[in-house]
């Protein structure tokens, strides 16, 4: 039943549990970040980011999200440092989204809610493979970036162009020469927590940065993403809006800041 999940009244969100029982787990994500909760660890070291452009390989649309996909072979696109020990490969990003008339976050900060959010996805080199890392609790690095609506963001661009060409599930097409720091904001500053894919199997394998800035996008550029569609290009049109899961409950986890 993996391929029928999604995020309609249907198939959405409070129905996972039934196909992916781990959804009622105890280290789910996303959360709400309660400021006054997390706690300022000072042992946590700076994140450390190098992405390699030419590492970026294709952008696809799954039906839930679109991916841009990069090689993982080797360890040209990476993180480490913050809350991380060892090195972590990037795998893929995708973006969160609403609607026009809402906010698509996925995490919450104070119960505040942004316009989407993108999650960049690596996997720890001490495994051997991404599908090996996903077996545990340390197997991956999620780094969260919170969108606002503002000003245009140059860097968004080419995504943005490239999403004419995938705009129905299953369609892919190269992207080369990407680089995903340029989504990134100027200060690094995160919390982090244990947690999990915010998408089915759901596994509980994910170290989660957060990061507390924000960057801004424009409204045009927001409408984009909204111009995709769940559906085939053979099933009646559906457009991808509201991709997003509601924050889980804490169950007793600690969120720790990189910041006072």
């Amino acid at each position: 039943m993996s391929h029928s999940w999604g995020y309609g009244p249907d198939n959405g969100p409070d129905t996972w549990h039934h196909s992916f029982p781990i959804a009622l787990g105890a280290q789910q994500s996303p959360i709400n970040i309660n400021t006054h909760e997390a706690k300022h660890d000072p042992s946590l070291k700076h994140l450390h980011i190098k992405y390699d452009p030419s590492t970026a390989k294709v952008i696809l649309n799954n039906g839930h999200s679109f991916n841009v996909e990069f090689d993982d072979s080797e360890n040209r696109s990476v993180v480490s440092g913050g809350a991380l020990e060892g090195t972590y490969r990037l795998k893929q990003f995708h973006f969160h989204w609403g609607s026009c008339d809402g906010r698509g976050s996925e995490h919450t900060v104070n119960g505040k809610k942004f316009d989407a959010e993108l999650h960049l996805v690596h996997w720890n080199t001490k495994y051997d493979s991404f599908g090996e890392a996903v077996k545990h609790c340390d197997g991956l690095a999620v780094i969260g970036v919170f969108l606002k609506a503002g000003a245009a963001r140059p860097e968004l661009q080419p995504i943005i162009h490239a999403l004419k060409s995938i705009s129905t599930k299953g369609k892919e097409v190269q992207f080369h020469h990407f680089n995903p720091a340029g989504l990134l904001p100027h200060s690094l500053e995160f919390w982090t927590y244990r947690g999990s894919l915010t998408t089915p199997p759901l596994l509980e394998c994910v170290v989660w940065t957060v990061l507390k800035h924000p960057i801004t996008v424009s409204n045009e550029q927001l409408s984009a993403l909204r111009s995709l569609f769940f559906s085939d290009e053979h099933e009646s049109p559906c457009h991808m809006v509201d991709n997003f899961r509601p924050p889980q409950p804490l169950k007793g986890r600690e969120i720790r800041a990189s910041f006072h």
